[in-house]
C-alpha cells in the first residue's frame, strides 16, 4: 500500500476512533467526513446545547508540534464555510462550536491506549 493510502486509512482509523468515544460522552453523531465545494469536516456532532463541527489530527507523537497546529489559518476558513453550509442545509437552534481533536498514536493502528486530547472552541 502506498505512504498517502496508509496516511488516509490512519486517518480513517483516528477518526472513527474519536466518533466512537464521543458517543460513548453523549453525543449523536449527525455526520462524517461532510463534503463541501468548500472542503470537508471531519464529523459533525451534536448534544442538547451544541453542534460540533469536528477536525482530527492524528500523529505519532507531539514530538515535532502539537497536531492541532496543522489546523491553521486556510483551513479554519474552509471548516466555517463548510460548516455555514451545513447549517443552510440542516437549521438548527443549537449553539455552534469548533473543536479539534488531537489523537497520538505512537504504534499506529497497533496503539493500545492512543491518546485523545479535546480542544473545544478551538477557533
Amino acid at each position: 500500500m502506498s505512504r498517502g493510502g496508509q496516511s488516509r486509512l490512519l486517518g480513517e482509523w483516528g477518526e472513527r476512533l474519536v466518533a466512537e468515544d464521543l458517543v460513548r460522552k453523549g453525543w449523536r453523531l449527525l455526520a462524517a467526513n461532510y463534503r463541501s465545494r468548500f472542503g470537508e469536516v471531519d464529523l459533525i456532532v451534536s448534544d442538547d446545547r451544541y453542534i460540533s463541527f469536528v477536525e482530527v489530527k492524528l500523529r505519532g507523537t507531539a514530538r515535532f508540534g502539537r497536531a492541532m497546529e496543522a489546523v491553521g489559518t486556510e483551513k479554519q476558513r474552509k471548516l466555517r464555510a463548510t460548516a455555514q453550509l451545513y447549517l443552510m442545509e440542516h437549521p438548527t437552534n443549537l449553539q455552534p462550536r469548533f473543536d479539534v481533536v488531537e489523537v497520538y498514536a505512537p504504534q499506529g493502528i497497533h496503539t493500545p491506549k492512543p491518546d485523545i486530547f479535546y480542544i473545544i472552541n478551538a477557533f
